[in-house]
């Protein structure tokens, strides 16, 4: 195992505007095809996580499922609610609990939490092109990837360097 951990923060894509509940919206016919996007990008450039953890809404799981075919890689993958939570603190919850072995970690969930939590984790270094683009806006389909020195469990504010952040759409 390296040194150097990844952590890939995934907005799910462009969703339905109506559904049943919140939780069960889907995604949109544009969101799939941005989500398959999205997946070929991290595929591309060798950003494929060997841990996922997913929020339990059906457009999160549905821009997993999506994203995950295009890798050719079989990551273990978690649901788990309180990323559908929605607040930085539990998705820092979440990434500190990740096992210790795990070199790159993907949450997939939902803003405005995944945009706050990227801002949290930056320490200012890293791409400043990036910096940028995650400071105007986290689109749908938006991806943070940081590279951390430390521990999953001592992951926290400041902690991460973000070395891409980009929105793919097809």
């Amino acid at each position: 195992m390296s040194d150097v951990r990844r952590l890939l923060l995934i907005r799910h894509a462009k969703a339905e505007q109506a559904g049943p509940s919140d939780a069960a919206r889907e995604l949109s016919e544009r969101g799939s095809r941005d989500a398959y996007a999205g997946g070929r990008w991290l595929a591309e450039r060798g950003f494929v996580p060997d841990h996922v953890v997913v929020s339990d809404a059906i457009r999160a799981q549905q821009t997993w499922q999506a994203i995950a075919s295009t890798l050719g890689a079989t990551p273990v993958v978690i649901t788990d609610p309180r990323i559908y939570d929605n607040t930085v603190a539990a998705l820092l919850e979440v990434a500190a609990a990740v096992p210790a072995e795990a070199e790159t970690v993907a949450l997939v969930g939902h803003n405005p939490a995944m945009h706050s939590t990227a801002l949290a984790l930056n320490n200012g270094d890293g791409d400043r092109a990036a910096r940028s683009r995650l400071g105007a806006s986290y689109p749908t389909m938006g991806i943070a990837v940081f590279e951390l020195d430390v521990r999953w469990s001592a992951i926290s504010k400041g902690t991460a360097t973000l070395i891409a952040f980009e929105s793919p759409r097809r």
